[in-house]
């Protein structure tokens, strides 16, 4: 019985050590007050789905042996929802199998209710996570010449904007920590708004019907 117990014990304090949530900021820049809360469901076709985002996070997922390379996950959704297990917790469970240091990025969903500028509110969480990454790499075993950004669907927007636009520091930035992403992973990418190539509920929720001139 005390066998099984210790075991129990040493199971739970390695996936804490393994998993931990890393709020993104102290005060959300560019962000409104309102009761709009966060909500988290999981359908009958077992996709979890991540809704009004207003605080945002990054979930670490760390390997038993690092070695030193880390990505920012960003799941996709059409700037709606977030497809959070398999675009984001079940990636990252498998780079740890690499070594790999994984970070789920929760990021703010787009709505004029919760944010002064929707448009920018994702790049701006993507870019602070990268941040915090190179911020704190010695501490994590994480090299910060080594690290990416994975997207899929809008998440792949997101991660492509990232990797295009990291010169548009759009949080404080007074290190002058690099935004720049080493390496970039594009899942089947939202890369297009036109009506031909895109998809224009993702282009829709993020500057909205008004906001896209062809």
């Amino acid at each position: 019985m005390k066998k099984g117990l210790v075991f129990i014990l040493l199971l739970a304090s390695n996936m804490l050590r393994a998993q931990q949530t890393i709020r993104l900021y102290e005060v959300v820049p560019n962000s409104k007050a309102s009761d709009i809360a966060e909500k988290t469901e999981t359908a009958a076709d077992g996709i979890t789905r991540v809704s009004q985002v207003v605080i945002p996070e990054m979930i670490m997922y760390r390997p038993e042996k690092p070695n030193g390379t880390a990505v920012l996950i960003c799941p996709g959704g059409g700037y709606r929802i977030l497809a959070i297990t398999h675009e984001g917790h079940d990636v990252a469970k498998v780079f740890n199998q690499w070594g790999v240091t994984a970070f789920v990025l929760k990021y703010r969903l787009p709505d004029d209710k919760t944010m002064m500028d929707k448009s920018i509110g994702p790049l701006q969480d993507a870019e602070r996570g990268i941040q915090l990454i190179r911020q704190n790499a010695k501490q994590w075993g994480i090299d910060p010449k080594k690290v990416g950004v994975m997207g899929f669907s809008a998440g792949g927007h997101l991660a492509a904007s990232l990797s295009t636009k990291y010169n548009q520091e759009l949080i404080e930035n007074h290190k002058h920590i690099s935004l720049r992403p080493d390496f970039s992973v594009l899942i089947y990418p939202v890369i297009s708004f036109t009506d031909s190539l895109g998809h224009t509920g993702s282009r829709d929720n993020l500057i909205g019907k008004k906001g896209f001139t062809r």
